[in-house]
């Protein structure tokens, strides 16, 4: 067996049933331990500076400090990675949420599988969002101004990491681009990796941008559950 530690995981939520439902979620995962919970922000940074969790799982409505200012004093005390977990899919709390550093946006009824992936992949360094707001986010940063990213840069790739980047940016999780590429996930993340390290790009935020101001993918062509 593998002697890896587990992945430390703080989850935040004002309701008990929603943290005792992601409790259950994660328990039976043998890579991932809940090592504490809060029903606020304020409670969430001070536990989060004092556990030093991995991946801080984040409401956003909560009473006293909501979940996007806690992101951002979690973050700017290098306490964890957030991914941001709300029942309210609204472009405000997107683009807060990115701007306060958080590593993921997830909607609450995001499958566990993919919640459990989502985990692993902030942990690892990426970033993640749920393949229903990676359209917002594309137009958002493609709708005009100065172009970051250069087309040329695509002929560095090879023609399967070429293939990932487009399934990234339809917002495909790591699994379902093993079952369309019928590869395994462990060689999914090895493309991924080298596709982020050849564009010089942070994280699948800006692989997405990226794949679309360079027109390997057009919008519309964005995966459904």
């Amino acid at each position: 067996m593998s002697e890896t530690p587990p992945m430390r995981v703080l989850l935040v939520d004002d309701q008990d049933l929603v943290r005792a439902g992601f409790r259950m979620i994660l328990s039976v995962e043998p890579d991932i331990e809940v090592v504490g919970e809060a029903a606020d922000g304020q409670a969430a940074v001070e536990l989060a500076e004092k556990l030093r969790p991995d991946v801080v799982l984040m409401d956003v409505q909560m009473p006293g400090l909501d979940g996007i200012a806690a992101t951002q004093r979690i973050v700017a005390a290098d306490a964890g990675k957030v991914i941001i977990l709300t029942t309210f899919d609204r472009d405000d709390y997107l683009f807060e949420s990115l701007g306060a550093g958080a590593s993921g946006f997830l909607l609450k009824n995001t499958a566990p599988e993919d919640l459990v992936e989502a985990i692993q992949v902030v942990h690892s360094g990426h970033a993640l969002l749920a393949p229903e707001v990676t359209r917002r986010v594309i137009k958002r940063f493609t709708g005009g101004g100065e172009r970051v990213y250069r087309p040329d840069l695509v002929a560095a790739l090879t023609d399967r990491e070429r293939e990932v980047l487009g399934l990234i940016a339809r917002g495909l999780t790591n699994t379902e681009i093993a079952t369309s590429l019928f590869v395994g996930e462990a060689t999914v993340k090895t493309h991924v990796s080298r596709v982020l390290l050849k564009l010089g790009l942070r994280d699948r935020v800006q692989a997405v941008v990226f794949a679309y101001e360079c027109g390997l993918v057009v919008p519309g062509d964005e995966h459904t559950s």
